[in-house]
């Protein structure tokens, strides 16, 4: 099991980027039990039921953000030392962190994704909820299926080029962090290079996944994007093709072409690479489920009225001059997070956490029989210490009046502890998070801030940097700027209970 350990310059790593904090030194001269995590909190509670059998290092250091974490070779070494490894996975990771774990780990060390295993301890999921209100259609990537015909894993990844764009101007799909700069996914403007395999021009999804997606055009008529898939299980795999399809886009022209087409013109679309089938189709969200679409057959209408102006900045260069007009179809979402189909924050209730540490417990024993009879004893005391943070955090909240429970904050990591406690998230999204929201996103803001008479807006301390318009609406309407700890410790919340405790309150000092 331990033979990679001795070659470790032959090991696949993917590119790296050098952290700040060196993490705990894995290795196989100590007698506890080796266990790398993917974030602080996970290795919190495995430091709870292990004691001192075991020696934990978290892959994601304080302060960081999980989703967007680039492991370094220090991570990379003691994942090749360790016995056992925990994610939380639900995408909540970055895809290199997860590929990473899974590339570098001995063979037979076990992997065990929390979210997922915990739903058999009785943790409670919650889907996430798409915002499907703009009026004009929200385009998004997607990559269906699990692929178990060609053992598929989830570092597999599903592929999903442009090799071609036709039309009267630029078209530009991009993607953007929550309030940040963008990253272009494909851009007609430099051409396409089949040469490299169209790597310029190139989205890559983990299978059943998808993302959000920002589509600019620079002049009015009629687009066709030529867009192909490859499925590559392994990284030294030969790429499967999944197909290849044409996109056809009317902007800011009739989009009736041709008798008979589909106009799709509102709501949430998927383009859809089907792993299992081998198909690229449209998938459109009803009500009443999903509907297939044939692009061969439909039309995606960007309206006169999705009209915008370039940002001023150097990031947005890229669609133009500043003030320079562009048809745009906005990311319905903040944030450039890839993602399932359900929220991975289960923590915020802490009745999930108690789920997760019982298969901790489990697994911990599974590997370790001779500590049962420990792991047993630290989890019953560990599990009535959540028991009390629980009712701590109720509690609290409890202790805020109702017409007062309004949570706003600018990552969507809360439902889990709106749900349980009962505080409703009023947060809000700009129709357009490719850009600092307008002037009239900002009034939107401000009347919810007003007609809700919010007493306080919440911010993660490790994202307040991408937060500006919130904390500047918020200074202007005379509302207090709280924190609130999401996925990451810091000096002030260095362990799970104490980040709990100072969510709730927080909660009730800014909200009573």
């Amino acid at each position: 099991m331990k033979l990679l350990r001795n070659a470790l310059a032959g090991l696949s790593i993917l590119p790296l980027i050098a952290g700040c904090a060196p993490p705990p030194a894995l290795t196989d001269t100590d007698g506890r039990i080796q266990v790398v995590t993917t974030t602080g909190i996970l290795a919190d509670l495995v430091r709870n039921v292990g004691g001192d059998r075991v020696l934990v290092d978290a892959i994601v250091p304080d302060n960081a953000d999980a989703h967007a974490y680039e492991p370094t070779l220090r991570d990379v070494r003691n994942i090749v030392y360790a016995d056992l490894a925990f994610s939380n996975y639900l995408m909540l990771e970055a895809q290199n962190v997860i590929k990473t774990l899974d590339a570098n780990l001995p063979d037979g060390v076990e992997q065990i994704s929390l979210a997922e295993g915990a739903t058999k301890y009785a943790a409670e999921i919650i889907p996430l909820v798409e915002d499907v209100s703009l009026d004009t259609i929200w385009l998004g990537m997607r990559a269906k299926g699990d692929g178990a015909a060609h053992r598929v894993t989830r570092s597999s990844d599903v592929r999903v080029s442009a090799t071609g764009v036709t039309g009267p101007g630029r078209m530009t799909a991009y993607l953007t962090e929550s309030f940040g700069n963008p990253d272009t996914f494909l851009d007609s403007g430099d051409g396409f290079d089949p040469a490299n395999g169209f790597r310029d021009d190139t989205m890559i999804l983990p299978p059943d996944a998808h993302t959000h997606m920002s589509w600019a055009f620079t002049e009015p008529g009629v687009y066709r994007v030529t867009m192909r898939a490859e499925l590559v299980v392994t990284a030294d795999s030969k790429p499967i093709p999944l197909g290849d399809q044409t996109l056809t886009f009317a902007v800011g022209v009739d989009p009736h072409l041709t008798p008979g087409v589909t106009v799709l013109r509102g709501g949430h679309t998927d383009v859809t690479t089907d792993i299992d089938s081998g198909e690229i189709y449209l998938r459109e969200d009803q009500d009443a489920g999903e509907k297939r679409h044939d692009p061969a057959r439909t039309v995606i209408e960007v309206p006169a009225k999705a009209l915008k102006e370039v940002p001023a900045g150097p990031g947005f260069r890229f669609l133009g001059r500043p003030g320079t007009k562009i048809y745009q179809l906005p990311q319905a979402v903040l944030g450039r997070h890839v993602h399932g189909e359900i929220d991975p924050h289960l923590w915020q209730d802490v009745g999930n956490a108690q789920a997760y540490t019982e298969l901790i417990r489990d697994t911990l024993i599974a590997a370790d029989p001779a500590g049962t009879a420990d792991y047993h004893a630290n989890t019953d005391r560990y599990l009535a210490e959540l028991s009390a943070l629980d009712a701590y955090v109720q509690e609290q909240i409890d202790r805020i009046p109702p017409p007062n429970r309004h949570l706003v904050t600018t990552h969507d990591a809360f439902a889990y502890l709106a749900k349980a406690y009962g505080i409703p998230v009023a947060g809000f999204v700009t129709p357009n998070p490719a850009v600092e929201p307008s002037l009239a996103d900002r009034r939107r803001l401000t009347e919810t801030l007003r007609h809700l008479h919010v007493r306080a807006v919440f911010l993660e301390p490790n994202l307040r940097a991408r937060s500006s318009t919130l904390v500047e609406v918020a200074e202007q309407e005379d509302v207090r700027v709280c924190d609130i700890y999401g996925d990451a410790f810091d000096d002030r919340a260095t362990d799970y209970t104490a980040l709990m405790r100072f969510n709730a309150d927080s909660l009730r000092t800014c909200l009573s």
